[in-house]
């Protein structure tokens, strides 16, 4: 009972928590998920076409605190911000859509979209299908766990571990050997949930998405162990789509060179998180 409690104090806190966010224009939809990745029937919105419009549009997932998550019917987060603040010294509006991870590539490569930033870590296969950005922050998959005896990769030995679908913790919880079972969810939020109501025994997140969720629940008990990998993260653009994946970042390190970036990061984060 304390721990479904627990995931219910963690919500209802996400919804009631107050975020300030710096906007030119913004409207939300929020989508279904897609299938695979698919080849696209028509091509890419140009960056001459986008600034023809006026308007970029952006999607991410609004369930991946504090990055990107509703606050009631309000769309925020740390790329949230950023993606708005970068936007505006690229002199365009913007627009969000929201849908769940795993579509989010797909609906790119379909051009429902124009760019995605929703803390994708750069990959060879995902590189194959989209271009992707600079990279806006760097973190690493990290082991949470109640019970304190689970800290090291080696501890997951003939344990059961939670983790969201379609991301780089899924691919490396994969390759360690011994673990009982991986259970996959579409979003991390209910690998959490999972963990904090003892489904599993340790759940793989980002490093900042843990602090964060330890921050909200203190009472819960949660621990950060090791780290399993390290992860540049970087918003997406179609493949091929040159121009405007470097008037992005262009503007992206324009918001770094500025102080808007680490004002941003510290206020999310208390430390500057981008690549060194």
């Amino acid at each position: 009972m304390f721990a479904i409690g627990v995931a219910n104090t963690l919500a209802a806190a996400s919804v009631r928590r107050a975020a300030r966010t710096a906007a030119l224009y913004t409207s939300v939809v929020v989508l279904g998920a897609f299938g695979l990745l698919v080849a696209a029937d028509s091509s890419a919105r140009s960056l001459d076409e986008i600034r023809q419009d006026g308007r970029i549009i952006l999607a991410t997932e609004g369930k991946f605190p504090p990055f990107n998550v509703f606050k009631g019917t309000k769309l925020t987060g740390f790329e949230v911000e950023l993606a708005q603040t970068v936007v505006s010294r690229m002199d365009l509006r913007f627009e969000w859509k929201a849908i769940d991870f795993n579509g989010l590539l797909t609906g790119l490569q379909q051009n429902r979209w124009d760019l995605v930033i929703a803390s994708h870590g750069i990959t060879e296969e995902r590189s194959r299908a989209v271009t992707f950005a600079d990279p806006h922050y760097c973190s690493g998959g990290v082991i949470v766990a109640v019970h304190p005896t689970i800290n090291t990769a080696q501890d997951l030995v003939g344990k059961v571990v939670a983790v969201q679908t379609g991301t780089t913790y899924l691919e490396n919880v994969r390759k360690i050997p011994g673990i009982k079972e991986i259970k996959n969810f579409p979003q991390d939020t209910d690998a959490r949930a999972a963990m904090l109501t003892g489904r599993v025994d340790a759940w793989v997140t980002d490093r900042f998405t843990a602090l964060e969720a330890i921050k909200m629940a203190p009472e819960a008990g949660m621990r950060i162990g090791q780290f399993l990998f390290v992860d540049r993260l970087a918003a997406a653009v179609a493949k091929g789509n040159i121009a405007l994946v470097q008037a992005w970042n262009r503007a992206l390190a324009q918001s770094m060179q500025d102080g808007s970036y680490a004002a941003l990061s510290n206020k999310y984060f208390g430390q500057d998180v981008r690549c060194k």
